[in-house]
C-alpha cells in the first residue's frame, strides 16, 4: 500500500500502481470525468500513469492551466494523426501546447497546405476525438525509437532524439499514431468536442533561419462548442483592438521602411502619451529617492564584454560599429545597466550614500528577426523606463519591498488589476547559460522568494526564466480580453558589481561589495504602449487621452465661440481641438467617436443664447448642456475616478 496526500492535507491509502484516475473516482465520478491530469510530487503526469511510492496529489481539470495545456497538447497529437491519415508523406517537428491552443510544426514534402485542408483537418479530428482512442504511454530504448523513425523517413524526430538519453524516452500512442513526447496527456481523445484551426505559417527548424522553413499549423480546441463560439467571438474583438490598426487610425505611431524595420516614430498624439506615462512614472521616482540619469545610445564593446551581455547576445545583436581608429568599436546599447554600473564606479563610495537609485528612460538596440517583428510589441529599437538601486545586503529586502509597491501601483494606475507575479530562477539543467557563482544565485533568488512571501503576493514559480546575471519577479498581467501578457520586472543581482569590481566603503571602514536591484514597471514604453491600446481598446484613461473633449460647431458661425471656449477650458488644464470641418454635425460626432474622443461639446443657437455647451460623453450618449465651470467639475470627477 501507498500513502496518497491530497492538497488539504488529508492522506488515504491505495495499492500501489494505482492511477491519479483512480484515485478521482475512489472521491467521486463527477472528478473523476473532469480530471485531465494531475500533479504527483510536484511533476505534472498523466491521470492514467501508474504512481508506485507515497505521493502528494493535485488534480487538473480545465479550470487549471496545465489541465488546459494537457488537453492542448493531446489536442496537437490528435491534428498530427488527422494529418498523417490525410498526407501520410508528412514528416513531424515539434507540437507543444502555447498559451491558447497548441502548434505543430509539419514537413509536407511537395504538398503545400491551404486554408481549405484546414477546414478538412478539422474535420477529421473531430472524426478521430470521437472515436475516444486512450493517450497510450509507453517507454522505449534508444535503439527502438531510432529505428522506428529511420523506418519513417522522419529526419526531424531523429534529430530530437540525439539529444536524449537512454532511459528517458517514452512514445505515446492515440488510434494510428505514435508520437515522441514527455507527455502529459489527457485519459482519452473524448473530452475534445470543438476544434478551430487558426493559421498557417512558415516556422524554420529549430529556430534557425538557415534550416528548413516548415509549415506550423495552430490550433485551439475546447471540451465544449459553445466555449469555441466564445473563444472566436475574443478573435474577432481582439482583431478590432489591435494595437497595429489602432495606432494608425488613432494616429499614435508608424513605421517607415526608409527608416528600418522595427525601428518605431512616434506620432504626436501617441509622444503626448508616452510623455504622461513617463511623467507620471518620474514623479512617483521622485517621491522613492531615485535619481534621473542619462546614457549615451552607444557604448565601448569593451563595456558589454565586461557585463556579458556580448558574450551571450553579441551575435544576435547589431553588429559592432567600426570607427577610424584601428580595433576600436562600439556597439548600439542593447541594455542600460552596464551604463548605470560605470555611474556607480566613477567614484568612491560610502555606505551612506546607499541605497543609490538611479533611473532612466534609456533607449537601447536589439537585432530582432525580421520575421518576429510585431507592431510595438516586437521591435529593435525600445525605450525602458529602466532603474538601478544599488544597496547594502541589510537593504535589500526593505528595496526589494519599495520596488514590489511601486511596480503594483503602476498597473493598477494602469487599470491591469488582474495579475500575477512569476518568480523566474534558473534552469537547474542548464547552469551554463548564467554568469556568477552558485553561492550568490542562491542569495539573490531566495531574497525574491521571501520578499514575495512576507507581502502574501499570490505567485507562480518558473525554472528556466531567469535572466543571464540574475532570477526576476516577471509582472503577467491579463488585458481586456483575458489574455497574458508579461508586463513590468524586478531583478536582483549580485554578478554585474562583480563583473564591474564595484565597491563602497562600509561603517567598518572596510571595502563591501554592493547588491544591484534591476526595474522597470513598464518593461519598455513600445511593448507596455501595445498592451495598453489593445486593453483599452484604444479608448484610454482620461488623463491619458491626447485629446479630451472636441468642440463640434454646428456652422462656421460659432467658430469664435468655440475659440473662446477652447480658451477657458485651457485655464481648468483640459485638452482638446475643434473640428471646424465644412461636414454635417453628424458626420462630424460619428467620426470623433470613432477616434475615441472622451468628450464631444457641441455649439448651436442654443448653446450661445444659454452661455453653456451641449455634452456628449464616449459610450454614454447625450449628458445635456452644462455651463463651462459646471463641465470642469464633471470633467475633473470623471478624471480622478
Amino acid at each position: 500500500m501507498i500513502n496518497i496526500t491530497f492538497p488539504d492535507g488529508n492522506v488515504r491509502s491505495y495499492e500501489e500502481g494505482v492511477t491519479s484516475l483512480e484515485i478521482a473516482s475512489s472521491i467521486s465520478e463527477g472528478l473523476a470525468r473532469n480530471v485531465l491530469s494531475a500533479t504527483v510530487n510536484g511533476e505534472v503526469w498523466d491521470a492514467t500513469r501508474p504512481i508506485s511510492e507515497d505521493s502528494k496529489i493535485v488534480f487538473h481539470t480545465w479550470r487549471d492551466e496545465d489541465g488546459k495545456s494537457a488537453f492542448w497538447h493531446s489536442s496537437a497529437h490528435l491534428l498530427a494523426e488527422a494529418l498523417e491519415a490525410l498526407h501520410p508523406q508528412t514528416k513531424f517537428g515539434i507540437g507543444p501546447p502555447i498559451e491558447r491552443g497548441f502548434y505543430y510544426d509539419v514537413d509536407t514534402g511537395d504538398y503545400t497546405l491551404t486554408p481549405e485542408d484546414l477546414v478538412k483537418l478539422e474535420k477529421k479530428i473531430i472524426e478521430l476525438a470521437r472515436q475516444k482512442n486512450p493517450y497510450i504511454r509507453r517507454e522505449v530504448s534508444k535503439d527502438e525509437a531510432v529505428a522506428y523513425y529511420q523506418e519513417k523517413n522522419d529526419e526531424y524526430k531523429l534529430e530530437l532524439l540525439e539529444g536524449l538519453e537512454d532511459g528517458s524516452i517514452t512514445f505515446y500512442t492515440q488510434g494510428n499514431f505514435t508520437d515522441l513526447c514527455r507527455g502529459p496527456h489527457i485519459p482519452t481523445t473524448a473530452p475534445i468536442k470543438a476544434v478551430k484551426l487558426t493559421s498557417l505559417a512558415g516556422a524554420y527548424w529549430r529556430g534557425d533561419e538557415n534550416r528548413k522553413q516548415l509549415t506550423r499549423i495552430y490550433g485551439i480546441t475546447f471540451p465544449k462548442a459553445k466555449e469555441l463560439t466564445q473563444y472566436l467571438e475574443m478573435i474577432e474583438e481582439a482583431k478590432r483592438r489591435d494595437h497595429r490598426k489602432l495606432g494608425q487610425e488613432l494616429e499614435l505611431f508608424m513605421f517607415s521602411e526608409k527608416v528600418g524595420a522595427g525601428l518605431p516614430i512616434w506620432l504626436p498624439k501617441g509622444t503626448q502619451i508616452r510623455e504622461r506615462l513617463q511623467d507620471f512614472l518620474k514623479k512617483e521616482q521622485e517621491k522613492r529617492g531615485y535619481q534621473g540619469v542619462v546614457t549615451p545610445h552607444i557604448g565601448h564593446k569593451d563595456l558589454y564584454l565586461t557585463s556579458g551581455h556580448y558574450e551571450k547576445y553579441g551575435e544576435d545583436s547589431f553588429q559592432p560599429i567600426k570607427t577610424p581608429r584601428e580595433g576600436e568599436e562600439f556597439l548600439l546599447k542593447p541594455m542600460n545597466c552596464p551604463h548605470h554600473c560605470e555611474i556607480f564606479g566613477h567614484r568612491p563610495r560610502s555606505y551612506r550614500e546607499l541605497p543609490l537609485r538611479i533611473a532612466e528612460f534609456g533607449t537601447v538596440y536589439r537585432y530582432e528577426q525580421s520575421g518576429e517583428l510585431h507592431g510595438l510589441s516586437r521591435v529593435r529599437g525600445f525605450t525602458q523606463d529602466d532603474a538601478h538601486i544599488f544597496c547594502t545586503p541589510d537593504q535589500l529586502k526593505d528595496e526589494f519591498l519599495d520596488v514590489l509597491d511601486l511596480t503594483t501601483h503602476v498597473l493598477k494606475k494602469m487599470g491591469f488589476e488582474d495579475f500575477t507575479a512569476q518568480i523566474s530562477l534558473r534552469d537547474p539543467d542548464n547552469p551554463e547559460k548564467y554568469i556568477g557563482s552558485v553561492e550568490n544565485w542562491d542569495k539573490a533568488e531566495q531574497a525574491i522568494i521571501d520578499a514575495t512571501a512576507e507581502v502574501e503576493m499570490k505567485t507562480v514559480t518558473e525554472y528556466g526564466e531567469a535572466a543571464f546575471y540574475g532570477p526576476k519577479l516577471d509582472f503577467m498581467v491579463r488585458d481586456a480580453l483575458g489574455r497574458k501578457w508579461q508586463l513590468g520586472t524586478i531583478q536582483v543581482d549580485y554578478n554585474l558589481p562583480e563583473r564591474f569590481e564595484l565597491e563602497y566603503i562600509g561603517s567598518d571602514n572596510a571595502s563591501h561589495r554592493p547588491i544591484m536591484i534591476h526595474r522597470a514597471p513598464f518593461g519598455s514604453m513600445e511593448r507596455f504602449m501595445s498592451i495598453l491600446i489593445e486593453h483599452t481598446g484604444g479608448k484610454f484613461p482620461l488623463w491619458l487621452t491626447p485629446e479630451q473633449y472636441v468642440l463640434l460647431p454646428v456652422s462656421d458661425k460659432y467658430l469664435d465661440l468655440c475659440n473662446s471656449i477652447q480658451s477657458e477650458l485651457s485655464k481648468y488644464d483640459i485638452r482638446g481641438f475643434i473640428d471646424d470641418r465644412t461636414e454635417s454635425i453628424g458626420r462630424k460626432i460619428r467620426d470623433n467617436e470613432l477616434n475615441k474622443i472622451p468628450f464631444l461639446l457641441i455649439i448651436g443657437e442654443k448653446e450661445q443664447e444659454s452661455g453653456g455647451v451641449a455634452v456628449r460623453k464616449q459610450g454614454e450618449g447625450d449628458l445635456g448642456v452644462m455651463f463651462i465651470d459646471e463641465f470642469a467639475d464633471y470633467f475633473n470627477t470623471a478624471l480622478e475616478g
